[in-house]
């Protein structure tokens, strides 16, 4: 073989090795057939095809105010697995969902046997350090009680399907740590969060709860929702316990990645007092509004895609008459059907100034479709 057709040859090999370099670094990453693109928190443990046997990487992927999780996981955590849908709020049984919650000390990480449709018969309280990941089944909790994460931090809410809540008396029921809590009336929200801190819910599908899907009260604080799907539902999302409560000043939530709709409509989310920011969400229509609040809330809505009903084409709300101390903005949305966004305060004065591990890049609006595609909760 000459020298001139050796380094041909050579050349070959190398400009076919580029391409393919390049090819794994700009074609379209995919997981069990799903195109993941921007989306960072996909992107992270998706594209592991041996994510049963990894569970706890899940929570190195988080991003917003939460940070990472990794307080969740490391030396001494402990693996449960759900083996039975029933549940008894004062004695529960070893297998079901309010065992593994309560009754475990320090860190858990709790999955699910199989597809199950689990009814609670009272709230559920979740300790800190608890993970609860449905991945890899399908967990219906509906027709009863639901989640409070009361006094707690270090929480993460992965792949649930929550509906059909029912509000709740006073009662008692079996706290974190094995300690018996009394409670006042629940509201019937799919996921309450009282008093917490470091908070992540993602890939959850809510909705028809009798009042709330999510709501963030009484000093809440370092919460994300991402890659929720939000349906047929009147109040979608409060952030802030009410006008009165001075506390969630401090509040700083994330909301990214989440597909709000078709059937919802207000509060996506409503926000008192505190700061959100609601990134690279897909609004598929809403009634009465958005995005709204009052008792000077700062919002920056940035990279979303709304997309007006036929009547109400406007996003935001608010209410009350102090409207110069509020920074609500809008930033790289996108609007569709006439959809429009009044502004309210100094533009850019609403920066979420994230640490450097809640730090995520926020994609183009028009690539929200793509990025919301895969919201709630899946069986992978």
């Amino acid at each position: 073989m000459s020298s001139r057709i050796i380094i041909d040859s050579v050349m070959s090999t190398i400009v076919l090795s580029l391409l393919i370099i390049l090819g794994v670094l700009f074609a379209p990453d995919l997981a069990d057939g799903v195109a993941v693109g921007d989306n960072v928190i996909d992107r992270c443990w998706k594209l592991n095809s041996d994510w049963r046997r990894n569970r706890h990487q899940l929570a190195t992927c988080s991003v917003g105010f939460s940070g990472k999780m990794t307080g969740n996981i490391g030396k001494g955590t402990v693996s449960y697995t759900v083996t039975d849908p029933g549940d008894d709020p004062l004695n529960p049984r070893p297998g079901t969902l309010r065992y593994g919650a309560t009754m475990i000390k320090g860190k858990v990480w709790i999955s699910f046997q199989r597809d199950m449709t689990i009814k609670l018969a009272k709230p559920l309280l979740i300790g800190s350090f608890t993970a609860i990941d449905g991945r890899g089944a399908t967990v219906h909790i509906a027709g009863g009680a639901c989640l409070t994460v009361l006094q707690a931090h270090d929480v993460i809410i992965h792949g649930l399907h929550i509906h059909y809540c029912q509000a709740q008396p006073a009662s008692q029921v079996m706290g974190p740590g094995g300690k018996v809590v009394s409670l006042g009336p629940v509201d019937a929200d799919a996921i309450r969060l009282v008093t917490a801190s470091k908070v992540w819910i993602d890939h959850n599908t809510l909705s028809q709860c009798q009042d709330g899907l999510v709501d963030v009260t009484r000093g809440s604080t370092g919460i994300t929702i991402s890659n929720n799907r939000f349906i047929n539902q009147d109040k979608v999302m409060l952030l802030g316990h009410d006008d009165g409560y001075i506390r969630d000043k401090n509040m700083k939530v994330t909301v990214v990645y989440n597909h709000f709709g078709p059937n919802c409509n207000q509060r996506m989310p409503r926000v008192r007092h505190g700061y959100a920011h609601v990134a690279n969400n897909l609004y598929e229509g809403w009634s009465q509004y958005a995005i709204g609040g009052s008792s000077a809330p700062s919002i920056k809505s940035q990279a979303n895609l709304f997309i007006a009903p036929n009547k109400n084409k406007e996003v935001t709300w608010r209410q009350g008459n102090d409207e110069k101390s509020w920074n609500i903005y809008s930033v790289g949305d996108a609007f569709e059907n006439g959809a429009s966004f009044i502004p309210t305060g100094k533009f850019g004065a609403a920066k979420p100034n994230y640490g450097p591990d809640q730090r995520f890049p926020v994609a183009n609006a028009h690539s929200v479709r793509a990025l919301t595609r895969t919201s709630g909760a899946q069986k992978l």
